[in-house]
């Protein structure tokens, strides 16, 4: 298994399979349910490559199974920023040592998931020029190119601010989907050319594809059944929940 113990095999393909249903369902958050099933048992390093690949596997399988519309005007500067993100999450991601990865990923949670689910309910933002909107815009692409290169969450921050901007549902959702798939690809080619994707970690890629596999169509197909917005509150309660766990037992090490 690569090196992994078995329980830390299972731990992974586990994350997988809850974060590729929820994905599929949801069009997000792969990255951030995965990391807060694999913190518990998987090295930092290991959780971002997987996260990145697992959440490049499911934007894949969106593109064919959810139509997405393709904006280009509102989408580049989010994916410009990201572009220029990713390295400053690349750079860092080597000096997380365990403990500090799951203080950090859990306050990530515990503020980021209440915005998203406050965020609607939030005053819209109104800015003055459309180069001040895309200035704007290209700012929350670069934290999510940052959190892209950490661990595979790219859309946390462009999702936050297309809410406040007040951007209509399918266009929101169309500028996420795509700007997830820019920067989860350029992130995997970045690992790659670091060296961060290990020899070891090659095997587990093909495990980690087919346990994604199935659960991102099922979760695909609910999609145009279910509530999202019902699903939504669910995952980032859930998410939120697990972030404060995660700071109450890494808080007392990290600062011991």
């Amino acid at each position: 298994m690569s090196g992994l113990s078995a329980a830390d095999f299972w731990l992974l393909i586990t994350g997988a399979v809850v974060a590729g249903f929820v994905q599929g369902l949801s069009g997000f958050a792969f990255g951030m349910v995965a990391m807060s099933i694999w913190v518990w048992g998987l090295d930092p390093k290991l959780a971002a490559v997987m996260a990145v690949f697992g959440s490049l596997v499911g934007q894949v399988i969106g593109v064919f199974t959810v139509p997405r519309a393709l904006a280009w005007r509102e989408l580049m500067p989010f994916v410009l920023g990201g572009l220029a993100g990713i390295p400053l999450g690349v750079g860092v991601l080597p000096h997380l040592d365990a403990q500090l990865f799951k203080l950090v990923l859990g306050a990530l949670l515990v503020v980021v998931c209440p915005a998203l689910l406050f965020a609607a309910h939030l005053p819209k933002v109104a800015l003055r020029t459309p180069a001040v909107a895309r200035a704007a815009d290209a700012l929350a692409g670069v934290g999510g190119g940052v959190l892209c290169g950490l661990g595979g969450m790219p859309g946390i921050a462009p999702t936050l601010w297309c809410t406040l901007r007040g951007f209509e549902k399918v266009a929101q959702r169309s500028v996420v989907q795509n700007f997830n798939l820019a920067t989860l690809a350029a992130t995997m080619l970045a690992y790659l050319a670091t060296g961060t994707v290990t020899a070891t970690m090659w095997p587990l890629l093909p495990a980690l594809a087919a346990a994604v596999l199935a659960p991102s169509l099922l979760g695909a197909r609910l999609y145009h059944r279910l509530s999202e917005q019902s699903f939504r509150r669910v995952v980032l309660g859930l998410l939120t929940a697990a972030g404060a766990v995660m700071l109450l037992s890494a808080a007392p090490r990290v600062f011991d």
